[in-house]
């Protein structure tokens, strides 16, 4: 039930108040004077106030103010009442912050529908916050459900080039992992926390990672899977599974509003293969023009070449594939990169053992 605080020092005044507001189901006390009205608000914040102008010692005007002081009564409505019908008094009434301003003897129908009006307006600004909150939790869970299914069909899709290539087996989830720790351990780096700046986009990359190799369904089965060493106009193919990769993810990122998490597969799909020293495919960039996420998989994807057996080659050892990387930074590999990967690359071999071709 709303709390009406009725402050006039007229008692005829405040019976007819009382009695319209009666019948509205309303709560009504009563001041007599600014004073007391100060009093009942500092014990009991109501829903709206109606102030008389004219009162002894202390007019409605001061009273205004000093109630404005009161916690809690700041964002209280306060209807003026008043038998002056001067404009002057009512834009005094007004400037000093006054929600509305009613004139005597009253118009009962017009008194009530402008404290109707009043009361809507503080109950949906009290409420405000909370329905925004309520709101944002809605739209947050939402942006939640939709970034997973992303995730999962991102991880489905990048499981084509598995099924796809016979020597793939566990690389794209052996990989993912090497992904997320680089990414994590660059994101401690002072010089990459803009690009890395939380660990939701870390997992982003590693999300992402599976993504790599998806322009290999492009390949025909007589390249992809040929047991030995490719020709050289073969090679020349295989490396197209860079652009039909990054082709298929921009497509995707369009369709998706550009997903900054299918941006960058885009980008790690076109660029892996790309050489800190600009001889890499398929565009010859080099140094920081290749994205990141990039010269992070890069790392990962060659470090899980060498130590897997293919049916090309035996499996290199972890602590030769470690000197090969070490080797190739500045060459092949990111400084940086090759810096994270050192911080943890004792652990793979125990990490490793969970995963099997």
């Amino acid at each position: 039930m709303p709390q009406i605080l009725v402050v006039d020092d007229t008692k005829p005044n405040i019976e007819v108040l009382e009695g319209a507001l009666a019948q509205e189901n309303y709560s009504v006390h009563v001041a007599l004077s600014g004073k007391r009205a100060l009093e009942l608000v500092k014990r009991s914040v109501p829903d709206l106030i109606l102030l008389d102008v004219m009162m002894p010692e202390m007019d409605g005007y001061e009273t205004f103010r000093r109630l404005r002081k009161i916690p809690g009564c700041q964002n209280v409505p306060v209807i003026f009442l008043t038998a002056q019908a001067e404009s002057e008094s009512e834009m005094k009434g007004l400037s000093l912050g006054a929600d509305d301003y009613i004139a005597k003897p009253f118009n009962q129908g017009l008194l009530k529908l402008r404290i109707r009006n009043q009361l809507e307006r503080k109950f949906y600004r009290d409420h405000l916050t909370d329905l925004v909150a309520e709101r944002t939790n809605e739209l947050s869970q939402k942006t939640k459900d939709l970034q997973k299914t992303l995730q999962v069909m991102l991880t489905s899709l990048g499981a084509l080039a598995e099924f796809r290539d016979n020597e793939t087996g566990t690389h794209l989830r052996r990989t993912q992992v090497i992904v997320r720790k680089l990414a994590h351990a660059m994101s401690q780096m002072d010089k990459f926390k803009k690009e890395l700046p939380n660990e939701e986009i870390v997992e982003e990359y590693a999300v992402a990672a599976p993504l790599h190799d998806i322009g290999k369904v492009g390949i025909t089965d007589g390249i992809l899977r040929k047991p030995g060493p490719l020709t050289a106009e073969e090679r020349e193919q295989m490396k197209k599974h860079t652009i039909l990769g990054y082709q298929v993810l921009l497509s995707a990122t369009q369709e998706l509003n550009n997903n900054p998490m299918v941006i960058i597969a885009a980008n790690i799909a076109k660029y892996h293969h790309e050489k800190w020293d600009g001889t890499g495919y398929p565009s010859g960039l080099s140094g920081t023009d290749i994205p990141l996420c990039a010269r992070i998989m890069a790392v990962a994807d060659v470090y899980d070449a060498l130590v897997s057996k293919r049916v090309y080659k035996d499996a290199i050892p972890h602590l030769e594939s470690i000197r090969i990387i070490r080797e190739g930074a500045g060459k092949h590999f990111d400084p940086d990169v090759v810096k994270a990967f050192e911080t943890f690359a004792d652990e793979l071999p125990e990490i490793y053992k969970g995963f099997g071709d």
